[in-house]
């Protein structure tokens, strides 16, 4: 089978396409024939070096949300079958014609389901579902800001944030392109963050009260102004740093009630397996009645991997980026 693979950390250049093996599952796992393999950001940082989620060793093998069908089972697993469509997210070596994954995360997917877009469910779904319900504590009525939102995760997290009875949603974006791509999915407001005074727009567009709730993915000059943008008992969750630029908050910036809270999707799959059960059931319920969209970008071969990274290097994609064996 075809595999892709690392050998040292740089650009999307040091991918390379290699045979390999086909693996066996162990316990507790199964063997997936990859239809459809989601690339996420945390996956190009750990390329470059940058130890996401506490590890970018050598040599590497990106991970990914893999949507497939089952067609081994390793000891121990009842909970599925041979034949099952399943969409898992998968800690390494996912991209490949052949994926091991972890059998107690997989999501059955209907056969109806086209693959690319089940891709989204298992990392970019799950984490604005849960940074919005579990770490935001999203009210009905409630304004929502949305950093970054034109992203796997951003674009679900607009719509979710609406499909939870959000009464304003306020998306920010770098590119025109972006914004009316976020609008035609249902944003109330959208914000260029490249403008000098993005934030004086953010606060106009909530009468100066700032958002109740504001997901915040970028880091850096963001983050601070995002804290200075959630209102008064407001919750801020923060869940990644895309712009590689870690800035401290002054905790004076709390002092009108305001919670900043991380939120890792991985600390919820071995701590509140029952939640990530309840948001699955969910989120299948919005998707099959078109109250959440996900949205793929572009499709790729396998063996372009590389132009995938670049497309995520370039914050091009507007939704997903999928490869396809």
């Amino acid at each position: 089978m075809r595999i892709i693979r690392h050998y040292e950390h740089g650009g999307p250049s040091v991918l390379r396409v290699e045979e390999a093996e086909t693996p066996q599952p162990g316990p507790g796992e199964v063997l997936i024939r990859s239809e459809a393999i989601g690339v996420t950001f945390a996956e190009v940082q750990r390329r470059q070096g940058i130890p996401i989620g506490g590890h970018a060793g050598l040599p590497g093998a990106p991970g990914g949300d893999v949507a497939g069908t089952v067609e081994a089972l390793g000891e121990g697993v009842t909970d599925l079958s041979v034949g099952d469509r399943i969409v898992v997210d998968v800690d390494h070596s996912a991209y490949a014609d052949h994926v091991v994954a972890d059998a107690a995360w997989a999501i059955r997917i209907p056969d109806s389901m086209d693959a690319a877009e089940a891709t989204l469910l298992p990392s970019p779904a799950q984490t604005a579902y849960h940074a919005l319900k579990e770490s935001g504590q999203l009210k009905p009525g409630e304004t929502v800001l949305i950093d970054a939102a034109s992203g796997g995760v951003g674009h679900l997290a607009v719509q979710i944030a609406k499909a939870m009875g959000a009464g304003k949603v306020i998306a920010t974006a770098s590119t025109q392109a972006k914004l009316d791509f976020v609008r035609g999915l249902g944003a109330d407001v959208t914000v260029n963050y490249t403008d000098d005074d993005w934030d004086e727009q953010v606060k106009a567009a909530t009468d100066g009260r700032g958002a109740d709730v504001v997901l915040e993915t970028v880091g850096g000059d963001i983050l601070i102004k995002s804290v200075a943008l959630t209102a008064q008992f407001g919750r801020l969750v923060f869940y990644g740093s895309a712009s590689g630029d870690i800035q401290s908050v002054n905790p004076l910036m709390l002092s009108r009630m305001k919670t900043v809270a991380g939120f890792a999707l991985y600390a919820m799959l071995y701590n509140r397996p029952e939640a990530i059960a309840a948001g699955q059931r969910d989120l299948l319920d919005m998707i099959s009645t078109g109250k959440v969209r996900p949205v793929v970008h572009e499709r790729l071969p396998l063996v372009d991997a590389v132009k995938a990274h670049e497309l995520m290097e370039a914050r091009a994609q507007l939704g997903k980026v999928v490869l396809v064996p």
